[in-house]
């Protein structure tokens, strides 16, 4: 009985000693290989670039943009968001509002973070809705903002109706 006790033991001791090897073997070979990881990943560290030579090649020039954009009274983007605006209130909020009429449009600002940037023409002014009353709206008009970039979009926000407060508070993210 002893005999079996004392076998059992010497065969738990071998048993933790090939453990304890293993794991030792397994903690090295994940420092080493953790270690070559971040050689590779901030070995090259040093000036970024927008785009390198294979990206250039393959005609990714990056943003050019001429910053030419429609005026905040330009009757085409105020068509635009009145029809969006229709749209939008009877597809999801199951509403027949649509815009009757914009007065006072004029511009808050143009390329406001510098030419590097998407140009966009930031313009603030009053609707009249067909429920007769007036609203203030903010939108914006983005080059290379529409569909699939092909041509300059529009953003909006109608104080009072942004439902979803995609603007909030108050239409605020609206403008620059």
């Amino acid at each position: 009985m002893v005999d079996r006790a004392r076998g059992a033991a010497a065969k738990a001791k071998r048993a933790m000693a090939l453990v304890r090897n293993a794991c030792s073997r397994t903690k090295a070979t994940g420092a080493v290989v953790a270690a070559g990881i971040a050689c590779l990943a901030f070995g090259g560290v040093g000036e970024t670039k927008a785009a390198n030579l294979l990206e250039l090649n393959f005609w990714l020039s990056g943003p050019n943009y001429s910053g030419v954009v429609p005026a905040c009274n330009e009757q085409q983007a105020l068509d635009l968001i009145a029809s969006r605006f229709a749209e939008t209130e009877r597809r999801f909020w199951d509403s027949t509002l649509s815009i009757t009429e914009f007065v006072k449009v004029h511009e808050i600002a143009f390329r406001p973070w510098g030419p590097q940037y998407q140009p966009r023409r930031y313009c603030q002014g009053t609707i009249y809705t067909n429920d007769a009353r007036k609203r203030a709206i903010y939108y914006s008009i983005i080059e290379d903002g529409g569909f699939i970039g092909a041509t300059w979009g529009v953003e909006w926000c109608i104080v009072g109706l942004d439902r979803n407060y995609a603007y909030a508070p108050s239409c605020k993210m609206a403008g620059p």
